[in-house]
């Protein structure tokens, strides 16, 4: 039966052209042409007296049709089909997700027969799909339910599904593979499959949205298929059904996930070899009659993302070009085939003196060519020409996917966000250094606060409103090469604007191709940190580094060596169980900081002192596992990572070397390029005149506040010096901290004298703070030096004795540093009825008694 409302037309697909789906990025393509899954589960039925799982060919040719007609371009069955029933899928344009079925339900683990015997099926099962195109891919499992999983533990779960997926691909290097996870195994890491399927059924559209966020974050650059969701019509009814699943699939259109399956094509449906009969979960009845939700989801199939948007607001995209003829042609090429109604694209061409310029012209353009001023300028240049009430910036060795734009104005539309950025993911074509290098830390990073705000979103794929823009001043010229997009993003935050993030908003960045290219970036990123660090001193620590409050996004970031938490709630009853990352603490991020090269430098040091002195020869010990640690900690992580892409798979363990070598160059490069522009531990924090001495500041003032009020209005001076200060907490005894550097600081405790009529003596006692660590190290080496002496090893006792001098004069000196300039913002910070020393004839006490 055919229902008036489902007339679309659609274009059979044989199965000799159909072709096997890939994987770009976090899409699903069909050649050139990206594949949202449109998809219904199918099956499985019953035997009708047969040994057979599927219908004949008679009943799944009429289905197929219906299918095709309702615009529906994939089925989801959980066991492989007969060769007949994928070819009659392929005639109808109907690619199919293939389950392969084994015993899940069982503690499949604890028998080794019992393991074999799964691992032979899929190979078995895979084999019997014969490569066919119209395999979208694999399911090498469907919800291993979270008892079993508990009772092996997620580690071996996770590599016997690594197992499979191994023995699934030996079989069929081309096809997809995909684990159905469901949100009470969500904690299951599966780096290696080639796209994530969740099983997801909520009734709430905005539980859904909010969950398919977090999902596709969850899922980092791979595709996200939600494989089955639906609803039962039986218990709520046909109309409700229809309303909620077309809710549900405009919740998976608007996140950008890859598609879905709707569960099911029909009411029948078996369990077991029994009949389900009080469960209706089919878009069309058992007799194939369609129910109302059938309409609305090939309504909703049809008219995809252009039906969510009432209107698309003209955008300007800016791309930004010094010497870019690498990529340029790429970029603008793949700009020119972006799907929006209404936007322009300006290259401004920041000097260049290669072709960048002329490939430019060669397409549909506003080209403007500046002298060489530096990426902020150039960026303002192509702000100042936008015409766009929304800017889009791009760099020139990135280039989006076509719906970058409708899902950076999606947000725009229904939000208030000043700013929106997506993610980059390094395209698969890049050679194989790249390719370790997007696995590799230092990339572009985006930093979320929620699953859909962001702290900081990267300069290669970042939006923002053009008024706000403007009214910010758009970016800081200084900024040449780095160090402009974080600037720009926390002086909109500055303003109380917030920032956005979407997923589906992609672009593909190409990685450095080399190791010289690489560590030449990662030098430019530590002189933008030390840019940084003077224009926002107040977001720096005294050793020089920045705490995000969000979460780091990062295919190669500095993963904890600890797995995590796991929230599975009482007796493991939770409905979603997630997995809940620890913190990584400082002592497992040591070993990569660039400041622990320092450390080895400076055992070494003992070392070679030793030659001379032979106990220190106990160093040596020491230089080598401060050598050794981060050598252990760059194995461990890049063994971690998934090297998903052919090129890596095939050299696998020269990717491991490679990838771990730049975890190693990683931290010294940043420490090259934050030392040679200033953002080292014993940066100056300010001149001295004064020693680290204890020393009472007074102040008097003639109107009253709060002893809030005036430190936070201390604070606000210290921070406009330079210097900001650390406000003390709940169970501290002082109200700021000054850092002098990383050795030596100073605090104030502040005292407010009431004297009548809002007049108040503010009273500050400041004290230096001398780094514990410092102290140690230095009575350490004056300790050496003094056993070197009585050795008689005169040369090991200058050398030891000039060490530990020099470094407590440096813990004097940050003292005394951090006391003058406490000492100064305090004296010198006006305001109204303010002055310095108290009137001659103060109100006495007794009269500030009588009148209080």
């Amino acid at each position: 039966m055919s229902s008036p409302a489902l007339k679309t037309v659609v274009t059979k697909e044989p199965a000799s052209r159909i072709g096997r789906a890939t994987v770009k990025g976090r899409f699903l393509f069909a050649g050139d042409e990206k594949l949202f899954v449109r998809g219904v589960t199918y099956g499985p039925f019953g035997p009708d007296g047969t040994d057979r799982e599927y219908p004949d060919l008679a009943l799944a040719r009429r289905d197929f049709a219906q299918m095709a007609e309702a615009g529906v371009n994939a089925i989801r069955t959980y066991s492989v089909p007969p060769l007949w029933l994928l070819d009659l899928a392929g005639d109808f344009g109907l690619r199919v997700m293939v389950g392969l079925s084994w015993s899940q339900h069982v503690t499949f683990l604890d028998d080794p027969t019992i393991r074999r015997e799964i691992i032979e099926r899929v190979r078995t099962s895979v084999r019997t799909g014969d490569r066919h195109p119209a395999i979208l891919c694999y399911a090498i499992g469907n919800e291993i339910p979270s008892s079993i999983v508990r009772w092996h533990g997620p580690a071996k779960i996770e590599r016997f599904l690594h197992a499979l997926y191994e023995t699934a691909k030996s079989e069929d290097d081309t096809a997809l593979i995909t684990y159905a996870n469901y949100p009470t195994t969500e904690y299951l890491q599966l780096p290696f499959l080639d796209l994530v399927s969740f099983n997801v059924y909520l009734n709430s559209t905005t539980a859904l949205a909010g969950y398919l966020n977090q999902l596709l974050n969850f899922a980092g650059d791979r595709p996200l298929v939600v494989s089955e969701i639906g609803m039962d019509s039986r218990r709520n009814g046909l109309s409700r059904q229809a309303k909620t699943i077309e809710e549900q699939v405009g919740a998976i259109i608007d996140a950008g996930c890859a598609g879905t399956f709707l569960f099911s094509w029909t009411d029948e449906w078996h369990r077991g070899g029994a009949s389900i009969d009080d469960w209706d979960f089919g878009l069309t009845q058992r007799d194939r009659a369609p129910k109302p939700a059938l309409a609305v989801v090939s309504r909703a199939f049809r008219e995809g993302i252009e039906s969510r948007v009432p209107r698309w607001p003209r955008v300007s995209i800016v791309l930004c070009s010094y010497n870019g003829q690498r990529h340029i042609e790429e970029s603008l090429a793949a700009i020119g085939r972006l799907d929006y109604p209404d936007f322009e694209v300006i290259v401004v061409d920041d000097g260049s003196t290669d072709q960048t310029a002329a490939i430019a012209s060669r397409h549909d353009v506003r080209l403007i060519r500046t002298e060489n001023r530096g990426l902020s300028a150039a960026r303002n240049t192509g702000l100042h020409a936008a015409t766009g009430e929304i800017v889009a910036y791009i760099d020139d060795d990135a280039y989006p996917d076509r719906e970058w734009l409708k899902r950076l104005a999606m947000v725009f539309l229904r939000t208030d966000y000043a700013g929106v950025g997506g993610p980059n993911i390094p395209p698969e074509g890049d050679c194989f250094v790249a390719q370790c290098v997007a696995l590799a830390p230092g990339g572009p990073i985006h930093v979320l606060l929620t699953d859909t705000e962001a702290e900081h979103i990267p300069g290669c794929n970042m939006a923002f409103r053009r008024a706000e823009l403007l009214e910010i001043g758009g970016f800081d010229p200084r900024f040449r090469t780095a160090g402009d997009d974080v600037d720009v993003c926390w002086r909109i935050q500055q303003q109380g604007w917030k920032l956005g993030f979407t997923a589906a908003a992609t672009v593909f960045h190409h990685r450095r191709g080399s190791v010289r290219t690489y560590w030449k970036q990662q030098v430019g990123y530590g002189r933008a940190e030390a840019m940084l660090e003077r224009k926002w001193p107040e977001k720096y620590n005294a050793a020089g580094y920045l705490s995000w409050a969000g979460r780091i996004y990062n295919a190669a970031g500095l993963s904890s060596l600890s797995r995590g938490r796991i929230y599975h709630g009482t007796w493991g009853s939770a409905a979603y169980q997630r997995l809940y990352a620890a913190p990584t603490s400082f002592f497992d991020a040591l070993p990569l900081l660039p400041e622990w090269y320092l450390v080895i430098a400076f055992l070494a040091a003992l070392s070679v002192v030793g030659l001379v002195w032979n106990p220190l020869l106990l160093a040596a010990p020491l230089f080598a596992v401060a050598a050794g640690l981060p050598v252990v900690k760059a194995v461990m992580t890049a063994w971690r990572l998934s090297y998903s892409t052919a090129k890596i798979r095939a050299g696998w363990w020269k990717a491991l070397a490679l990838i771990a070598g730049l975890h190693l160059l990683h931290p010294l490069a940043r420490l090259v390029g934050r030392f040679k522009f200033g953002l080292h531990p014993w940066r100056p924090r300010g001149a001295t005149r004064t020693s680290p001495r204890f020393r009472r500041v007074s102040i008097w003032t003639e109107k009253a506040r709060t002893a809030e009020e005036w430190l936070s209005h201390f604070q606000a001076g210290l921070r406009s010096a330079g210097n900001p200060g650390l406000a003390g907490g709940e169970y501290d005894n002082w109200d700021l901290e000054v850092q002098g550097g990383l050795l030596g600081a100073a605090r104030t405790r502040m005292a407010v004298e009431e004297h009548g009529n809002g007049r108040q003596m503010l009273r500050f006692r400041i004290w230096p703070r001398y780094s514990r660590v410092g102290l140690f190290t230095t009575l350490l080496l004056l300790g050496l030096g003094g056993a070197a002496a009585y050795d008689a090893a005169l040369p090991a006792a200058a050398i030891l004795f000039g060490a530990g001098a020099a470094l407590g004069v440096r813990i004097l000196y940050e003292s005394a540093s951090a006391m003058h300039n406490l000492t100064n913002v305090l004296e010198a910070v006006r305001h109204p009825g303010i002055r310095r020393e108290a009137p001659a004839n103060p109100v006495p006490l007794s009269a500030v008694a009588r009148n209080s």
